[in-house]
């Protein structure tokens, strides 16, 4: 596999948002970003829907996700239950802290990075898996048990009606619908040939809006809690999850594109949420930095190990 062709796009892209973001206002990441939300990545849903096998073991990606999710919970949980156990003498993490650490282990950005990632190294045959993954298991588990944790650790209880809302009207979740639909109707060459373009211009636009909001993240004071966090979502969660994919026969393009979901880095959502219920929000945005980082460095380790 040519990592050079891979890694090319996804620097370049991720590093001129990385410089953009220095000099332009806040204002334009924050509008790229709701445009990217509203209008591009439905788009892009729609466009690579139509060439995603969606038969055979398409449905296993959301469980995957969920299994992903509790034992993202449960070792991160336990690893607050034993830090405080081994070291008595040490002052206990403070519950918007605990709040924020589980939540950095719990769901990836599996939409604006994987999604590209996916593509990059599956191709748009196995991007459902991927779509699957995101819409059914990370965006229902941010929005469900995530702001469920935080409401609990931050101390703070919102709207659950507000909060149903906002999934129902993910427009992913929508242009999902409309894509799977969509995908049998029958589109002139030059139609379907516009269609993706506008979609692989969505997915750059998506890495460069990555750089540009790491551009504003300034944060490092929460380094070795983020790094206990990270270890968990980016390594021990995946490699459990590649060997029992292994053990069950699921191989190939199809387990490394589920691993790879599994290990994306903790999602832009975590820290929407941290910043809405007065959790942690050092550790969620270094979490977040870091992990953006590490992933360049794990993808190689993941290609190696459940690539073929």
């Amino acid at each position: 596999m040519n990592l050079i062709a891979i890694y090319a796009p996804l620097i370049g892209l991720v590093l001129l948002g990385l410089i953009l973001g220095r000099y332009l206002s806040k204002v334009v990441a924050t509008r790229l970003g709701q445009f990217l939300f509203w209008v591009g990545v439905p788009i892009s849903i729609v466009a690579f829907l139509r060439q995603a096998d969606l038969s055979g073991q398409i449905w296993i990606a959301p469980a995957i996700a969920w299994i992903a999710i509790i034992l993202g919970v449960a070792f991160a949980g336990a690893g607050i239950y034993f830090r405080q156990l081994l070291k008595k003498d040490a002052a206990p993490w403070r519950q918007p802290t605990q709040g924020s650490f589980i939540l950095a282990a719990m769901v990836g950005n599996t939409g604006y990075l994987g999604y590209p990632i996916t593509l990059a190294i599956a191709g748009t045959q196995y991007f459902g898996f991927a779509l699957f993954y995101d819409l059914l298991g990370t965006t229902l588990g941010a929005y469900g048990v995530g702001v469920a944790l935080a409401a609990r650790f931050g101390g703070s209880v919102h709207n659950y009606r507000e909060l149903a809302q906002a999934i129902l009207i993910n427009p992913s979740l929508w242009s999902f619908g409309f894509g799977f639909a969509f995908r049998r109707v029958p589109l002139q060459a030059s139609a379907a040939a516009l269609l993706q373009g506008l979609a692989w211009t969505m997915v750059a636009l998506s890495l460069v809006l990555i750089g540009m909001r790491l551009s504003q993240l300034h944060s490092w004071h929460s380094l070795p809690r983020a790094s206990v966090s990270l270890a968990i979502k980016m390594l021990l969660v995946p490699l459990i999850l590649g060997s029992s994919l292994s053990l069950l026969g699921i191989n190939g393009a199809t387990r490394l594109v589920l691993v790879l979901q599994s290990a994306m880095p903790p999602a832009f959502a975590t820290l929407v949420i941290a910043e809405a219920y007065d959790l942690d929000r050092d550790l969620a945005v270094t979490a977040l930095a870091v992990g953006t980082i590490g992933i360049l460095f794990l993808l190689p380790i993941w290609i190696y190990l459940f690539g073929n």
